[in-house]
């Protein structure tokens, strides 16, 4: 994420121009929206013009600026791509303001964002500008008859393909050489910077031998882990072990499964943890919060018009911030978020217990 400007404006708000760099930072976008909010962006609409040539086509689409009051805001990832939709509450014609549009935000694309920016969404943002040089991962995890390769973003580890092989006698070798045949070409296609191939046994040994005899360019990427499973739980396994951030210096879920581990030992051992809204916010009154976990999509029902929390979010939020503690946003697409929406949505580990 680039931030290219800063704009103090009047009532506590503040104009940040971004420019998004890759699909994570779309992501990350769609976690700091919310509504309300003002978006500003290039953009087209169909525009009907009062001329005889044009009164009867339904009009032509123009290129103009529109700045929207955001009413929804959709994360499209497979299309690269952020919808944001709103009412246009400014724009370079003025006889297209009070109507309904939608932003397609992609990659590269300069937005502004207008809003009273909450601790976390500041966050949010410098981590996503931060992480811009952060390389591009992917894990093959390997075993016999099957391989399954995913790639590690910020929302998260996301499966790509899954191989397979019969492993019959009378074919095993040849079936097992096709199947590491198959498993070269995948990742050689990928356009990542280094690669993590796990496993259990010494499968993934042979597999990486295969690789390096065949293509000693796509080797020279490849780190070996030893795991338990393969499939989402040996991904799962390989961020738990650090493996990835060896590689990436930061890398938000593993970040998360670090957490949420670090959280649920905590709580088995009745010790420096409080999960669920009520205890999180006697904790966050004593200022006894070191850090605070919260998934993503609770955070946006909460801020919306459905929470199901008697208490202020924003509130707590921001009392978190003042007194020194750390917020993290889990994707509640994937494992951790998942675990931590089990606990509530909500959760914190703590500077000392609280009897």
């Amino acid at each position: 994420m680039r931030i290219s400007d800063r704009q103090q404006l009047d009532g506590g708000r503040e104009r940040i121009t971004v420019v998004p760099e890759s699909t994570d930072d779309l992501w990350h976008l769609s976690n700091v929206l919310e509504a309300g909010d003002e978006v500003g962006g290039d953009t087209h609409r169909r525009v009907t013009r009062d001329d005889d040539q044009l009164r009867d086509t339904g009009g032509e689409r123009e290129h103009m600026y529109v700045t929207l009051s955001v009413e929804s805001i959709e994360f499209a990832r497979f299309a690269n791509r952020l919808r944001v939709g709103g009412v246009i509450v400014d724009a370079s014609r003025e006889d297209q303001l009070d109507f309904h549009h939608t932003l397609n935000v992609e990659v590269n694309d300069e937005i502004e964002i207008t809003k009273r920016w909450k601790p976390d969404q500041r966050q949010r943002l410098a981590e996503a500008d931060e992480a811009t040089d952060t390389p591009d991962v992917a894990i093959a995890t390997v075993e016999e008859g099957a391989a399954h390769v995913h790639t590690v973003a910020q929302y998260g580890a996301e499966h790509r393909t899954s191989l397979t092989g019969p492993t019959g006698k009378g074919e095993y070798a040849r079936s097992r050489s096709e199947l590491f045949a198959e498993l070269t070409a995948v990742l050689g296609r990928m356009d990542v910077d280094a690669i993590i191939l796990a496993g259990p046994g010494f499968t993934k040994q042979d597999a990486y031998g295969y690789i390096e005899s065949n293509d000693s360019d796509l080797a020279g990427q490849i780190t070996m882990v030893d795991t338990a499973a393969v499939g989402d739980r040996g991904v799962h396994e390989v961020l738990k072990r650090g493996a990835v951030e060896e590689i990436q210096e930061e890398t938000r879920i593993a970040r998360e499964a670090e957490l949420i581990d670090e959280l649920t030992a905590a709580i088995a051992e009745g010790a420096k943890a409080s999960y669920g809204i009520d205890a999180v916010e006697t904790a966050a009154e004593y200022g006894a919060i070191e850090t605070l976990l919260v998934v993503d999509d609770v955070l946006r029902r909460e801020r919306g018009t459905d929470g199901d929390f008697e208490q202020d979010v924003n509130e707590l939020l921001e009392a978190v911030d003042q007194k020194g503690g750390e917020i993290v946003v889990f994707s509640g697409e994937f494992d951790p978020g998942q675990q931590l929406r089990n606990l509530g949505g909500i959760a914190a580990l703590l500077r000392y217990r609280l009897e």
